[in-house]
C-alpha cells in the first residue's frame, strides 16, 4: 500500500489521485490518463469514449474475460 504508481493507481486509499500521470499530474478522466502512458507512434491515442478491446481481437474475448476475472477476484480486492 502506498508504494505503487502507474496504470494500476496509487493504492493509497485515496481514489482522487489514482489517475496520476508519469509527470505527476492528476487527470480527470480515463482517456487522458491512459494517453499519458501511451508510447507515441506505437498505438493510437484514445478518444473521449473507450473502445471495447475485444472488438479489435474478436477471437480473444474468452481469454480476456478469464484474465479480467482474476483481476476482479479476491486477490485484488
Amino acid at each position: 500500500s502506498g508504494q505503487v504508481r502507474g496504470l494500476c493507481g496509487t493504492f493509497n486509499g485515496d481514489q482522487r489521485d489514482d489517475f496520476t500521470t508519469p509527470e505527476g499530474d492528476v487527470e480527470p478522466g480515463v482517456a487522458p490518463f491512459a494517453n499519458a502512458f501511451r508510447a507515441a507512434g506505437h498505438c493510437p491515442a484514445l478518444g473521449p469514449s473507450i473502445p471495447d478491446p475485444c472488438d479489435g481481437f474478436p477471437g480473444s474475448r474468452e481469454r480476456a474475460e478469464a484474465s479480467c476475472a482474476m483481476l476482479m477476484g479476491p486477490a485484488f480486492q
